[in-house]
C-alpha cells in the first residue's frame, strides 16, 4: 500500500465520516479523497511525472491535506515547507529540491512567486487566493472545473520517494531527508503496536502542530487517515482566533472542549504557555484520553503543571525527521517516567554507543550517542552523499543526540552532540541546566549555550532567560539559584534576559542564533 491508496481505502470504508473540522466546516473522507484525486489529475495534466518534486507551502488548512495526498496520488514527491519561512529560505529549498511546482495559499503566494526566481527548474506557482496573483496560476482554474475526481492511473511503488522533508536547520543549512511510502507507513504501523498511542476509529484529534513538520505530518495526518479518525485542524496563526498569542492559545484549546477531542499532539511551547494562563483552569478537557508531546524536550515541571491543570496525562516521546519520525514513547512502556522519552516503540531497534561504537552501560550516568535502525529509517539526504554516509553507517541511523538508557530500557535525551559545552575538559549538557532554570519560580522559558573564551577552560556557559509576567530577578539571583542546585562548573557565568527565545514552528530553540548572540556579546567587549 502507498499513502494515496491509504486515503482511498479509508474513504471507501467511511465515505460520509467527517475527516476534517476546520472553522466549523466539515469535510468528509469521500470529499477529501475526491479533491485529492482532482489535484493529482490536474498535476499530471500539467506534466508532473512520477518522482517530480512538488512543494507545499501553506498553513494548517484542509487544502494542505488535499494537496498532500493529491501530489502523492500523482506519483510525485511532496516537499513540505515551513509557512514561517520567507523568500530566501523558500528559494533555497525550491532550488535544492529541483521542484517543478509549488502550491500555496493566500499571502504566502506572494512569497512563493518571489522565491520562484531562485529556482530555474520550477515551472508552476499555483496559489489559492481571492484575487489573481501576478506570476502565478489560480488554484480554482487549475484544480477546479472539469478536472476528473476519480483516482489517476499511476502506479506507485511503496519503495518510491514520497516526502522530501527538510530538517529544521537549528544547527546549519537544512538538508532534505528522503522518506519513502514504506518508511512512513512502517512508522505508522509501529506506532499502532503501542496500545495507548494507537488511534481508534472514533477518536477526534486536536491538531495545531504545523503539518509541514514530520511529527504532525506522520503521527498526526498519516496515522489519523490510516485509522479513519476525525481531525480538528487548527491554524494557530489565524486571525479568527484573536490578535494576541494568549487569546489564540486559549481559543485554540477551547476547541478540545467544543469538539470533545480525545487526542492531542502538542509541543513544549504550547504546554509552557497553557500552564501560565489562568483561563485554562476553567476548561473541561476531560474528553482527552491521550496527549503526546514531541518535537523538542519538555521540561518535567511543565509536564507536571499541565497535568495538574487539566487532568490529562502527557506522554513524551522522541524521534526525528530521518526516522519518519517516531523512535521512542513513554506510551510504549508499562509506566510513564517523567524526564525520559520512554522505551523504543515496537519494530525499531535502538542502542546508545560511545565514541568507539561500543554499547554503554544501562544506567543513568553512561552517556553516548543514540543510534537506530528499522524500516522507518530514511533513504538518505537529497543530493548529499557525504552527509548520508556520515549519518547512515552499517545500517544504523546516527542521530547526533546524546542519551542514557536505564535498566528498564527507558531513554533520556541529554542533548545534541553539537550543543554540548566543554568547560575545563568536562562535558556539560545544556538541558540539565535548563531543567534547573525551569524550576525557578520566576522563569517562564530558558535556553543555555556555550561560547568561546580566552581562558584555559575553553568555553563559558551563557543562559538566556525569559521571565514570567510581573517577575523581577537579577542575574546574580539566577546564578545563586543555579549554584544551589548544580556543581559550580555547570552554572552560567552570564545570564541574559530576553522577552522571548528564537524558536522554529515546533518549539525547538534555535541555539545557533543564541550562540551567535553570545559570540557578539563577547566580541563586543562585554566580558563574559
Amino acid at each position: 500500500m502507498d499513502l494515496g491508496q491509504m486515503l482511498a481505502q479509508t474513504a471507501a470504508r467511511n465515505p460520509d465520516k467527517p475527516a476534517i473540522i476546520f472553522n466549523d466546516q466539515t469535510t468528509s473522507y469521500a470529499e477529501l479523497d475526491r479533491r485529492a484525486n482532482q489535484v493529482a489529475n490536474a498535476l499530471i495534466a500539467r506534466g508532473i511525472l512520477p518522482g517530480d518534486r512538488v512543494a507545499l507551502y501553506m498553513q494548517n488548512i484542509p487544502l494542505f491535506m488535499e494537496a498532500y495526498f493529491g501530489i502523492l496520488k500523482a506519483g510525485a514527491v511532496v516537499v513540505p515547507m515551513n509557512p514561517a519561512f520567507r523568500v530566501g529560505e523558500i528559494g533555497y529549498m525550491l532550488q535544492d529540491s529541483g521542484a517543478k511546482a509549488i502550491l500555496s495559499f493566500g499571502p504566502l503566494g506572494q512569497i512563493a512567486v518571489a522565491a520562484a526566481q531562485q529556482a530555474p527548474e520550477l515551472r508552476d506557482v499555483i496559489v489559492a487566493a481571492p484575487q489573481p496573483l501576478p506570476g502565478s496560476l489560480s488554484w480554482a482554474e487549475v484544480f477546479g472545473g472539469g478536472v476528473p475526481d476519480t483516482a489517476p492511473s499511476v502506479a506507485v511503488h511503496p519503495e518510491q520517494l514520497a516526502v522530501l522533508i527538510y530538517t529544521s536547520g537549528t544547527t546549519g543549512r537544512p538538508k532534505g531527508a528522503m522518506l519513502s511510502h514504506r518508511n512512513l507507513i512502517s512508522n505508522n504501523e509501529q506506532v499502532m503496536m503501542v496500545p495507548n498511542a494507537a488511534p481508534q476509529p472514533n477518536d477526534v484529534l486536536w491538531l495545531a502542530l504545523p503539518l509541514f513538520h514530520s511529527y504532525a505530518l506522520s503521527v498526526g495526518m498519516n496515522l489519523g487517515v490510516l485509522n479513519g479518525i476525525t481531525f480538528v485542524l487548527v491554524d494557530l496563526a489565524s486571525p479568527l482566533l484573536g490578535d494576541d498569542t494568549v487569546t489564540r492559545l486559549v481559543r485554540a484549546l477551547g476547541l478540545v472542549q467544543k469538539h470533545k477531542c480525545t487526542l492531542m499532539l502538542g509541543a513544549p511551547p504550547m504546554f509552557v504557555a497553557w500552564t501560565q494562563i489562568p483561563a485554562v483552569r476553567e476548561m473541561d478537557l476531560t474528553s482527552l484520553r491521550y496527549v503526546a508531546s514531541g518535537a523538542a524536550a519538555l521540561p518535567v515541571k511543565v509536564m507536571d503543571g499541565f497535568q495538574t491543570l487539566t487532568g490529562a496525562p502527557i506522554s513524551e516521546g522522541y524521534g526525528l525527521s530521518e526516522a519518519s519520525p517516531v523512535l521512542t514513547s513513554n506510551a510504549a512502556g508499562p509506566v510513564v517516567k517523567p524526564g525520559t522519552v520512554g522505551p523504543a516503540i515496537p519494530g525499531v531497534e535502538i542502542t546508545v554507543v560511545d565514541e568507539q561504537g561500543n554499547e554503554v552501560a544501562h544506567d543513568d550516568a553512561s552517556i553516548g550517542e543514540l543510534i537506530a535502525r528499522g524500516p522507518n529509517i530514511m533513504m538518505g539526504y537529497w543530493n548529499k552523499p557525504e552527509a548520508t554516509a556520515e549519518t547512515l553507517r552499517d545500517g544504523w541511523l546516527h542521530t547526533g543526540d546524546l542519551a542514557t538508557v536505564d535498566g528498564d530500557g527507558y531513554y533520556r535525551i541529554v542533548d545534541r552532540k553539537k550543543d554540548m559545552i566543554i568547560v575545563s575538559g568536562e562535558n556539560i549538557y545544556p538541558r540539565e541546566i535548563e531543567e534547573v532554570l525551569f524550576q525557578h519560580p520566576a522563569v517562564a522559558d530558558a535556553a543555555v549555550v556555550g561560547y568561546k573564551t580566552e581562558e584555559r577552560q575553553g568555553e563559558g556557559i551563557m543562559a538566556f532567560v525569559v521571565l514570567k509576567p510581573d517577575q523581577t530577578v537579577t542575574e546574580q539571583d539566577i546564578q545563586d539559584y543555579c549554584r544551589s542546585q548544580l556543581a559550580t562548573i555547570k552554572c552560567p557565568r552570564r545570564v541574559l534576559f530576553r522577552s522571548e527565545l528564537p524558536k522554529n514552528n515546533t518549539g525547538k530553540v534555535l541555539r545557533r542564533e543564541l550562540r551567535d548572540d553570545a559570540a557578539q556579546i563577547v566580541a563586543g567587549g562585554d566580558s563574559a
